[in-house]
């Protein structure tokens, strides 16, 4: 096989997979194994993905944040099931925090019969809220409008306010060196404060968020449960080694 076919099966891979080990490399192109490291190699020098441990992740813009649109259509039902995990922890009787995330979108429906209060961020959130018969209040603060998150020093004061039991948070990345990352600081800071002033703080991340490391730093991996799913084999064994990292793969 050619340098250059190989290496467009590689960059295909990771645009179907997000993140791929060296190892399903070598099975599908049958190359060896020092063959693949020199071609990642290449790749990355032409910034066409990052090497990790093991293999290697699809390079993207590390500050250009989708829209909701764009983020509600990826990897919906690995949200789903996350989600529908996620509303299983929530109790009777608890307050709690869904930011403005589409993730935590998804948990909506399954929190329809639970006697509980919600504050929220999410613009996105509120009318499902609403279609749900759910006691919400929702923070102030100035409307971003490609995220539909009510952000700054009015969200902020807002949330301090409150005292919840659990707190869900959406992320944009994780990283088992650099945590848990946002494009936006005035997101990662309403996010970061929400989180302390919840007795319980969960981040809900599917698998394409796995090795994301973007502008904003929201926290380290152990500061929050981290719920998610379909993380390659290698990867749930560096995290079951972090013994101060509480996850919940589903």
């Amino acid at each position: 096989m050619l340098t250059m076919e190989r290496q467009s099966i590689i960059v295909d891979l990771l645009k179907e997979k997000q993140t791929v080990t060296i190892q399903e490399m070598i099975d599908v192109t049958k190359a060896s194994e020092s063959t693949i490291r020199r071609d990642l190699t290449e790749l990355e020098k032409k910034k066409m993905l990052t090497r990790i441990h093991g293999g290697a992740t699809r390079t993207e813009q590390k500050i250009r944040e989708m829209s909701i649109l764009e983020k509600s259509t990826k990897n919906l039902q690995d949200k789903k099931r996350i989600a529908q995990h996620a509303a299983s922890l929530v109790e009777d009787g608890d307050c709690i925090f869904l930011d403005a995330g589409t993730t935590t979108f998804q948990m909506i429906p399954f929190l329809q019969h639970k006697d509980i209060v919600v504050v929220t961020n999410g613009l996105n959130l509120v009318e499902r809220l609403m279609e749900h018969e759910i006691s919400t209040y929702l923070t102030g603060g100035k409307i971003k409008t490609k995220t539909s998150a009510l952000i700054g020093q009015k969200a902020i004061e807002s949330i301090k306010s409150y005292r919840f039991d659990k707190c869900f948070l959406g992320v944009n990345g994780f990283d088992l060196k650099f945590g848990y990352t946002t494009p936006d600081p005035e997101e990662a800071s309403i996010k970061q404060i929400a989180g302390n002033f919840a007795k319980r703080a969960y981040v809900l991340a599917d698998h394409s968020k796995l090795n994301k490391v973007n502008f904003a730093k929201i926290g380290d991996l152990e500061e929050a449960t981290l719920i998610t799913g379909n993380l390659p084999e290698n990867i749930k064994s560096e995290l079951t080694a972090m013994k101060t990292v509480e996850v919940i793969h589903i």
